[in-house]
């Protein structure tokens, strides 16, 4: 696992302006959704475009809900993982605070999916965020809206206690 001290020491280089069009860093080497060391993640991998983020994922049988289709809960933690990437245009860290999907078909195994993310508008603390989820034929197969609330870097020794 990795410690938190590792983590926080590679937020200078991730917490910073970036490049369009470029590869974003995995969150940390474990994580779930992005991590590329984590045997049940889902190591999506994330790229700017423009004021956003965009990825192209494919669910696999790790994922399976129904035969043949991705369960609800990968693809909501795949989507809330494409949100954190936005953190990295945002220059803070942020922790996600309410999240809902509007699953309007669905996400099938062995498809590839285009995800797109992007800050809506800020308030204070809280940043308003939407993605979207389409099929190969550009078909909107889900949506989404959250809210992330911007943190201090000693929220996250909470799970180190």
């Amino acid at each position: 696992m990795t410690d938190l001290p590792s983590v926080l020491a590679t937020w200078v280089d991730k917490f910073r302006p970036h490049p369009d069009g470029v590869d974003l860093p995995p969150h940390h080497e474990q994580c779930l959704g992005c991590g590329p060391d984590n045997p049940h993640g889902h190591h999506l991998q994330v790229r700017r475009d423009g004021d956003g983020v965009v990825a192209d994922h494919t669910f696999d049988n790790r994922h399976v809900g129904a035969p043949g289709i991705a369960h609800g809960g990968a693809v909501a933690t795949v989507i809330d993982d494409l949100y954190g990437f936005l953190l990295y245009l945002v220059g803070t860290p942020a922790v996600t605070r309410q999240l809902t999907v509007d699953y309007r078909a669905p996400v099938l195994i062995g498809v590839p999916y285009r995800m797109e993310a992007h800050v809506s508008s800020y308030e204070g603390r809280k940043l308003f965020l939407t993605a979207s989820l389409t099929d190969p034929e550009g078909s909107l197969v889900g949506t989404s809206k959250a809210v992330f609330v911007t943190v201090g870097v000693e929220h996250f020794s909470r799970g180190t206690q």
